[in-house]
């Protein structure tokens, strides 16, 4: 549904999403490889907000992932809307000032203000929360006057919208051939309370949900756009937070895939204890569901306690990931170092852990405390948050800073040296990959799969099978899954290895935070400090650099 306020002026609304700082899980270096790829996932909240103005009001969106909004976007808007994470603060801070420049009003809403408002004193509305009351609010104040106000103005959001009541997200206001993966949502809100996290205080431990035929519909949408992506991401909080709902809808989903001869794939995020529900993974993969994000964050069993994650340990760890890779789900997983429970001999735990796991693709950071979290609150209380741009997090360690820096260093090191990685996908050849259903082909066989795949192929052969200084690793793994008839296989784990191998090497180099939710200026100075050619030479050649 669109807001049913009515309104007596018709006003032009730019919606502008920050650029992402590099990181593990974004896949940025492998973007070139694609052909036509810019960005990595579509914003879902920005465009529900975009899709929830009213209808005599013109909106335009921007992702400065593809392009960034250019002078004449600012001249046109009359409002600017401004959506992001804490990652991306320093972005939404120049957006802000742009909007300004331009002389016009900025209006910022999105899950970073939202667990830190005092963080963007520079914004003229703040929209607090998720959408609905405050929307309500800021589009009666935008109908009424365009100028900015004397002083800041916070809408807080009392009364949300029920998911079942969001519109369809403006999907046909951005690129879709430009993402690597598409994102759709079924719920919102977690039922846990890790230590680190902040869902529950900004979205809610009742998991709230859409309809399944909301979710067809919207997927609907996804496929009629030409060049869409292959992939598609539930951008869930916990997939199955509410397991009794995730039952009931995956057969929706599996009709929806059968009547279109199965034009996607699908991927998710969810705890691993949802190794406890073989009916919902065999629905899982009836639907083609490929991969799973499973926050593991460590895997010693006793610091679970420590940041309420006992559920983790539900059914044993090693356990639960060949569970899961039975259904041909490959498992990602997030790891954290730096808990207050690491002790000299976790380094070793997690290097073992990842090579008893096999599993290929770990976002390893350092703990980041987030407002909104009880970990934030313990710290506050204990004198242990510490706000120097200089350090690679915002936690006072209780081991010296160094030490757990160089130990996430070599974490990384040992994680995505290629003949590890490549060891790792050739286990997933045998345990996960020919656990997956055979799609029919009618659903595959479109110009744009045919041409990505050409594409794709071309420059893993050339870039990653000739070019690269991994490239023996890469051919042993690549000729493990050929002769097991999994092309597909080598297609993803080339993309992927392409991007994490550079990304490890820039990283041990000082151009990335070890944690993912404190922002690196070390690269993007050096950035500008490079010529034009280097900066070409570094997105387009392989790196032969020693990691």
């Amino acid at each position: 549904m669109r807001c049913s306020l009515p309104v007596s002026s018709r006003r032009r609304i730019l919606c502008v999403f920050p650029a992402y700082t590099p990181s593990f899980g974004t896949f940025s270096h492998a973007y070139p490889l694609m052909g036509g790829v810019k960005a990595f996932m579509p914003p879902q909240g920005l465009l529900v907000i975009a899709a929830y103005m009213p209808e005599s009001w013109e909106c335009r969106f921007v992702d400065e992932n593809i392009r960034p909004a250019s002078a004449r976007d600012f001249a046109w808007a009359d409002a600017v809307f401004v959506s992001g994470m804490h990652i991306q603060e320093g972005q939404i801070h120049d957006i802000g000032r742009r909007a300004h420049e331009a002389g016009k009003v900025a209006v910022l809403g999105g899950p970073s203000v939202s667990g830190a408002p005092e963080k963007y004193p520079d914004f003229d509305y703040l929209h607090v929360g998720e959408i609905g009351d405050a929307t309500d609010r800021l589009v009666e104040i935008l109908d009424r006057d365009l100028a900015r106000p004397a002083s800041q103005v916070v809408l807080d959001t009392k009364d949300r919208l029920a998911l079942s009541e969001f519109p369809a997200p403006a999907y046909e206001a951005v690129p879709l051939k430009r993402y690597l993966i598409g994102s759709l949502q079924f719920s919102s809100g977690c039922p846990y309370r890790c230590e680190f996290c902040d869902i529950p205080q900004l979205y809610g431990r009742q998991p709230r949900l859409k309809s399944p035929e909301q979710m067809c519909a919207e997927l609907d949408a996804i496929i009629s756009q030409p060049g869409h992506p292959a992939v598609v991401y539930f951008v869930d909080d916990n997939f199955i937070g509410n397991r009794k709902a995730t039952r009931e809808m995956l057969p929706h989903l599996v009709a929806w895939q059968k009547k279109n001869n199965y034009p996607l794939q699908f991927a998710c995020e969810a705890t691993l204890n949802m190794a406890k529900q073989p009916e919902i993974l065999e629905l899982m993969r009836q639907a083609n569901f490929m991969t799973v994000f499973v926050g593991i964050e460590t895997p010693e069993a006793d610091a679970l306690k420590g940041i309420d994650k006992t559920h983790n340990a539900a059914v044993p760890m090693y356990e639960a990931i060949e569970t899961l890779n039975s259904y041909g789900l490959e498992v990602t997983s997030g790891i954290i170092l730096g808990l207050d429970s690491d002790t000299d001999t976790s380094e070793q735990n997690l290097i073992d852990f990842i090579d008893r796991s096999a599993i290929p693709v770990l976002t390893i950071n350092l703990l980041q405390a987030l407002p909104k979290t009880p970990l934030w609150d313990r710290l506050e209380r204990e004198g242990r948050l510490v706000h120097d741009a200089s350090l690679e997090s915002n936690v006072l360690f209780k081991r010296p800073h160094d030490t757990v820096v160089n130990s996430w260093r070599r974490a990384i090191a040992h994680a995505y040296a290629p003949e590890h990685l490549f060891e790792r996908f050739k286990h997933q050849c045998d345990v996960t990959y020919g656990n997956r259903i055979v799609t029919p082909t009618a659903g595959k066989l479109t110009f744009t799969n045919l041409r990505r795949g050409l594409i794709l192929g071309f420059n893993i052969i050339t870039r990653v099978g000739l070019l690269s200084d991994y490239r023996r690793p890469f051919w042993r793994a690549a000729g493990h899954a050929l002769k097991r008839g999994q092309i597909e296989a080598v297609f993803n784990m080339g993309f992927v290895a392409h991007h994490l191998i550079r990304f490890t090497r820039e990283a041990l180099r000082g151009e990335h935070n070890a944690s993912f939710y404190a922002a690196k200026a070390a690269e993007a100075e050096a950035q500008r400090e490079r010529s034009w050619w280097e900066n070409t030479r570094r997105r387009f050649v392989p790196e032969r650099e020693a990691a």
